[in-house]
């Protein structure tokens, strides 16, 4: 019982000893110590109550102290807290120390919580970056179609980067000052001969007023020919007209239509009213003859009159009125 008693003394006190280190990290205590970085034990379990790694925030103040930048364990944790990163604000600041750049330990930490990778803007700021455009599509006066891409050389606004907008933004204004420049021209052979003129033009506009960078210059890559945009408008147009034209004539004829069949109505009535008409001659003259009005010999001139406008219809060629 004795060994057992001891050995779980002995497991119990290992436990023990490991916790102590990890609330008190001694080594990293040491560390800093010999790195010339004050920083006490107290202050050191106080960051792990807080769940502040201490080791992130000694190693990054020991590198500030090393490059001769003076920040305090209290700057560096507050930071930390508020979601920033640590050891890329300190990168930031080494780098833009070494590159004469003026850069405060506030505006650091502002760009970095403002989401920017502020030791990738530092490396921008020092070593210009390019940016290559999409394809942009503009159409000259003439009717061409012109397909260019430019190369955006933009440096980093330290200044700027909080609140400025991002590349983007540069590759929108940029596009349409290409589209503008290649509108404006007279011809499309006046940008294919000078493309340089549509740099010098987009960049004398001032794009990256309100940006996070400064544009250094801009070059047009390629400059491609399109369709002719001119020519296929006016087939469009052509078509549009002969579609009106020719819904124009399926008017007029359905109206000449609609005409003829009431012509031909109107016709069919005035031949049912003749032969109605017709009808009622017998009528009439049987009335006539039961009255005494009308004589056999009446009649018989009758017959010859009709039958003699009968013969010069026949010969006239109108042909025979006489109803059969």
């Amino acid at each position: 019982m004795d060994g057992i008693a001891l050995l779980v003394t002995v497991f119990a006190g290992i436990i023990l000893f490991f916790i102590f280190l990890y609330f008190v990290p001694v080594g990293l205590w040491i560390t800093a110590l010999f790195s010339g970085v004050r920083v006490g034990l107290v202050e050191l379990v106080v960051m792990r109550i807080r769940k502040v790694p201490p080791r992130v925030i000694v190693e990054s103040l020991i590198t500030a102290t090393k490059a001769g930048l003076k920040l305090t364990s209290n700057e560096l944790e507050t930071h930390y807290l508020a979601g920033g990163n640590v050891p890329n604000v300190i990168r930031a600041l080494i780098s833009a120390d070494k590159a004469n750049i003026h850069l405060e330990f506030k505006q650091a930490t502002a760009i970095d919580l403002a989401g920017r990778d502020v030791f990738q803007a530092v490396q921008i700021s020092v070593n210009p970056k390019v940016i290559t455009t999409p394809k942009v599509a503009a159409v000259a006066a003439d009717g061409i179609q012109l397909i260019a891409v430019a190369r955006v050389t933009v440096r980093a606004s330290i200044q700027q980067l909080v609140g400025g907008a991002g590349e983007d933004t540069i590759l929108a204004r940029v596009g349409e000052g290409i589209v503008s420049s290649i509108g404006s021209a007279k011809s499309h052979k006046e940008v294919l001969e000078s493309p340089d003129k549509i740099s010098k033009l987009v960049l004398s506009r001032g794009l990256d007023a309100g940006t996070a960078f400064e544009i250094l210059s801009i070059d047009i890559a390629d400059v491609d020919v399109g369709a002719n945009i001119g020519a296929k408008l006016q087939i469009d147009q052509a078509t549009a007209d002969l579609k009106v034209a020719e819904a124009k004539a399926e008017e007029r004829r359905a109206m000449a239509v609609a005409l003829e069949q009431e012509m031909i109505a109107k016709a069919q009535e005035a031949r049912a009213n003749v032969i109605q008409a017709e009808a009622e001659i017998p009528k009439a003259m049987a009335e006539a003859f039961t009255k005494g009005n009308l004589g056999v010999m009446d009649y018989y001139k009758m017959q010859n009159v009709q039958a003699d406008t009968e013969m010069r219809n026949s010969i006239s060629g109108k042909g025979s009125t006489k109803k059969e």
